[in-house]
């Protein structure tokens, strides 16, 4: 019987002339959509789903999410090592996200369930949820991240393959916030006082269940609608490894040799502070939205849409931006409209409901450039690695990358939690209403939607200025990748 592998003919599939098909790029993008569905939905509501329903102190909350954070973190250098040495027919990625999807969706729907009221059982229970969540998110996310160079070299291409990647990471982010205004209307209780025991855990569930089902059938999408390019991608990278035959760089090597990869260092850097302004913007927004301008749960999610609205749009524009001008100067343009917005919401007051969507908007085509631009980094910097050592190990790149970025929105989130503490946030009891916050509380919301992610947003800015892989240098550094691979020279 014939190997499906050695009878696929991989030669239609050269990744330096063929162009990616429409169908491939749209499976591609498709993978991103699940993992931004639970994402978008864990970042924005999780922390106010610990204190406003299960009703967890926010110091308690704070810690299962640094816990989770921190395992999430930890397993990425294990799954990106592991992923760059998986051996299958189906190359080293495409078996990690088939066999996690299912067990992915199942963990992410527990996170929604209160199965106690006693809170050192809940602390405990969510803490175990999100460290199996976290583990399949990683076997999903990292293995399918490390694909974008794989299976493109073009420079222009892999901007434009993480354009449809983040169309859809965008897209689906904007999805799940429109199913949750859905769900929630669903389930309003037209009589409060029917029932004052009914802390809303309904809705969330039913939102937990249709995201999960969502999110697990995109994955499969994306792994059979780039399974052949995969394929030929792996195929040709062990025909072109210029490494010695039956050698492995061990961990401690491999780490060594990231980290003495300047420009590595400094994607990882533009990465981080974009996305600790995010999460901590989205993880306060609630709030903000609820205790400080004294709007509603659906005002909130309308407020969101907007920023993740104005993100998917201005993608196709950063994307041009960033083909004119090269990559760090549209994140300059993109960075510097984001500053103004994030800063100017610290100074927003009750009732100012226009200037807040107006505020949200500009956001919104700052955060734009947060999905697209790191992302279409961190290929170029791989192509160097090769260039430098002989070897592809994207794995491990996108590993650390995201490795880092979750101990810095670990420790964000955790001492987000533990500041809505110290400053006396009031948690929801259930069967009581909702408490008033005190002014402590209230001005420690308006600092981390504001100072915080701005201070953030500056240094990336800095971190920006220095980043050395242009496009002219890239074209270069692909230039003496062929050379070394028709000489054979590692």
């Amino acid at each position: 019987m014939n190997n499906p592998e050695n009878s696929f003919d991989p030669a239609p599939y050269d990744l330096t002339s063929t162009k990616l098909t429409l169908s491939e790029k749209l499976a591609y993008g498709a993978g991103d959509l699940g993992t931004a569905i639970t994402t978008n939905l864990l970042s924005f509501f999780l922390l106010f789903f610990f204190t406003n329903v299960a009703g967890l102190a926010p110091d308690l909350a704070g810690m299962v999410l640094l816990i989770g954070k921190v395992w999430d973190a930890v397993n990425d250098p294990i799954v990106g090592i592991l992923s760059d040495r998986t051996k299958s027919k189906m190359g080293r990625r495409l078996p990690w996200m088939l066999y996690a999807a299912i067990p992915f969706g199942l963990s992410f729907f527990a996170q929604w369930l209160v199965p106690s009221t006693d809170k050192n059982i809940l602390f405990w229970y969510y803490v175990a949820i999100g460290i199996v969540f976290n583990t399949f998110f990683t076997a999903i996310n990292l293995p399918y991240s490390a694909l974008t160079p794989e299976i493109t070299q073009d420079y222009n291409e892999r901007t434009t393959l993480n354009g449809f990647r983040f169309t859809f990471s965008i897209g689906g982010s904007i999805l799940s916030l429109f199913l949750a205004q859905l769900i929630f209307a669903f389930f309003k209780n037209p009589n409060p006082q029917a029932n004052s025991c009914d802390t809303g855990g309904a809705q969330y569930v039913a939102l937990g269940a249709v995201c999960a089902v969502i999110s697990t059938l995109s994955i499969y999408w994306c792994v059979w609608g780039i399974k052949k390019r995969a394929i030929a991608s792996d195929r040709q990278r062990r025909q072109n490894d210029l490494s010695e035959p039956n050698t492995e760089v061990g961990i401690w090597e491999q780490l060594k040799i990231v980290f003495n990869n300047r420009p590595f260092l400094y994607v990882i850097g533009i990465y981080f502070c974009s996305w600790l302004a995010l999460q901590i913007t989205a993880s306060i927004i609630p709030y903000f939205v609820v205790n400080w301008m004294g709007l509603g749960e659906n005002d909130f999610i309308l407020v969101t849409i907007a920023v993740q609205g104005t993100a998917l749009l201005m993608l196709s524009v950063w994307g041009a931006i960033s083909k004119r001008f090269g990559k760090k100067e549209a994140y300059f343009m993109g960075a510097g409209i984001w500053i103004v917005a994030q800063a100017g919401l610290f100074f927003l007051q009750p009732g100012q409901v226009a200037l807040l969507y107006i505020l949200a908007i500009m956001a919104g085509a700052g955060v734009s450039t947060a999905y697209l631009i790191p992302w279409s980094m961190i290929p170029d910097v791989t192509d160097l690695d090769e260039l430098q050592t002989g070897q592809r190990r994207e794995g491990i790149f996108y590993a650390f990358m995201v490795l880092l970025q979750k101990f810095g929105l670990a420790a964000g989130l955790f001492l987000l939690g533990q500041g809505l503490a110290w400053a006396n946030f009031q948690e929801k009891v259930p069967c009581q209403p909702s408490p008033i916050q005190p002014d402590s509380a209230l001005f420690a919301i308006r600092l981390a939607i504001g100072p915080l992610p701005t201070i953030a947003l500056i240094i990336g800015l800095g971190l920006a200025y220095f980043y050395p892989i242009t496009r002219e240098a890239h074209t270069e550094i692909l230039m003496r990748l062929s050379e070394k691979r028709r000489s054979g020279n590692p």
